[in-house]
This record gives structure tokens, C-alpha cells and sequence, in this order.
């Protein structure tokens, strides 16, 4: 959370929020989906128990020979150095800690971060998403459980072609843009992160067999059925745990055991 950036978040949160017990934080690619199975996405953001916050709200405020790069497709957006990680940090620990925070707006087609926010309310359950989330080993010891999404190289660029041209760029600077740094920037900084998951989903949204258990995962957490869990010791086993109480010190994850969550040899 670069104080380049401003507008930090931790400021932010309201003293007087409702004690709360500290979420469940998972970091994953897959949210909209999990948050749509579990049908979250049509509560009232006051009151969900599940929510969603993307890395991508955590972009930089650029300066203007930065932006003017920006809109020609020659800013690395796919850097670890592009996001505000000081911000990202500070606004995840205030969410573990079960207060309501302020989150910064991103226009993704002015490459500004906008002056009004996000409020997000304290959940039981937290998804952040993105590329580098696990990245910052700051950040990435703070999630309960990592999921890390591996899809296809061509399943990729045809998304990121499909939205970059929903956000008014032109074919040519996007493939540009994926050659120069998206793809460079994945194999240098987001490849690596792999070895730090819990679970690694392949084929992403279209491996439903993984998904519904993960699904099934934070449902069991979000009915009270399982104990929100903690991942530690001298080796590396996990153990079940419950959240530590306000003024504990916050759950500090190792990298232990992943689990490869492959779908059935069954024809679909």
C-alpha cells in the first residue's frame, strides 16, 4: 500500500465496528464463480458472509509519464511494482482483524485509481484475487488457504483479448502489450508463486469437480461444521484451529502440503 498512492485505507476503518470474528482469507482466481455457488453474490453487500476483493483495486496512482505510457499499452501492469502493496497489506490486515474498510476504485480505462471508494464489510469469509497475490510474502502468509488457478497459455491471452477489448483497447496494442509484459511478467512472477498453494485448481472455472469442493470448504466454514484452520509447526503438518481472539497475534501461514485437485477421467 505505497503511500504514493494515498489515500490509505487503515485510517479508514471505524472504531465502533461491530466485534466480529476474524474472517477466513483465501487467495484465489476462481472468486466470482465460488461467490456465485454459494449465492452470495445476490445478498445485500452489508450482510454477506462471503466477500470478494481483487489486487486490482490496489493499482498505483500513476504520474502522468507513466499514464501516458498506460494508454499506449507501454506500462507493465503485470509487474509486482505496479500495485500499492503497502496499501494492499495494510487494507487486508484491518479485514483480518474484522473491521470495515474503504477500498480504492480502479478505471482500468483512464488508468486512474478514483476518488470514491469501496466500503467492505467484515465477513466470515474473505476471497481476495489476483495474479500476484501470492507474490509478497507479507501478504501471502496472511491467507488461510491458497488456491492457485492453472489454465491453459491460450486460454489466458483469448480472456485477456476479450476483456482489455471490453475496456476499449485496440487488438494490436493488446497483443503487444501480452508478448512485451503479460506473458514475461507470468512466467517471471506468477509462475514461481505455485509452489506456495494449498491447492491448485487446473483448467480454472472449467474444473467444476474442484471448484464444488472448495465450494463445499467455505460452506462448512460458513455453517460453524469445520474450525477455521491453521497451518504451521516445526513439520509443516496442518492442524485444525479456531480464530484468535482480538488482540492475538494473527495467524501466520507456512508453506505446507498442496493439494493437486484434478478432475475425473469420466467423459463429461
Amino acid at each position: 500500500m505505497a503511500s504514493a498512492g494515498g489515500g490509505g485505507c487503515e485510517g479508514a476503518a471505524h472504531e465502533a465496528d461491530r466485534p466480529h470474528q476474524r474472517p477466513f482469507l483465501i487467495g484465489s482466481t476462481v472468486c466470482e464463480k465460488i461467490m456465485e455457488l454459494l449465492g452470495q453474490n445476490e445478498v445485500d453487500h452489508r450482510q454477506r458472509k462471503l466477500v470478494i476483493l481483487s489486487q486490482d483495486r490496489f493499482y498505483k496512482v500513476l504520474t502522468t509519464e507513466q499514464k501516458a505510457k498506460a494508454l499506449k499499452g507501454q506500462y507493465n501492469f503485470d509487474h509486482p511494482d505496479a500495485f500499492d502493496n503497502d496499501l494492499m497489506h495494510r487494507t487486508l490486515k484491518n479485514i483480518v482483524e474484522g473491521k470495515t474498510v474503504e477500498v480504492p476504485i480502479y478505471d482500468f480505462v483512464t488508468h486512474s485509481r478514483l476518488a470514491e471508494t469501496t466500503a467492505v464489510y467484515p465477513a466470515d469469509v474473505v476471497l481476495f484475487e489476483g495474479i500476484l497475490a501470492f507474490y509478497s510474502q507479507e501478504i501471502r502468509d496472511m491467507f488461510h488457504l491458497r488456491l492457485f488457478v492453472d489454465t491453459d497459455p491460450d486460454v489466458r491471452l483469448s480472456r485477456r483479448v476479450l476483456r482489455d477489448v471490453h475496456r476499449g483497447r485496440e487488438l494490436e496494442q493488446i497483443l503487444t502489450q501480452y508478448t512485451t509484459f503479460v506473458k514475461p511478467a507470468f512466467e517471471e512472477f506468477c509462475l514461481p508463486t505455485k509452489k506456495y498453494a494449498d491447492v491448485i485448481i487446473p483448467r480454472g472455472v472449467d474444473n467444476m469437480v474442484a471448484i464444488n469442493l472448495i465450494v463445499q470448504h467455505i460452506q462448512d466454514i460458513l455453517n460453524g461444521d469445520i474450525c477455521k484452520w491453521h497451518r504451521g509447526g516445526s513439520n509443516g503438518r496442518s492442524y485444525k484451529r479456531t480464530f484468535p481472539e482480538p488482540g492475538d497475534h494473527p495467524a501466520v501461514l507456512t508453506s505446507g502440503k498442496r493439494s493437486h485437485l484434478e478432475s475425473s477421467s469420466r467423459p463429461h
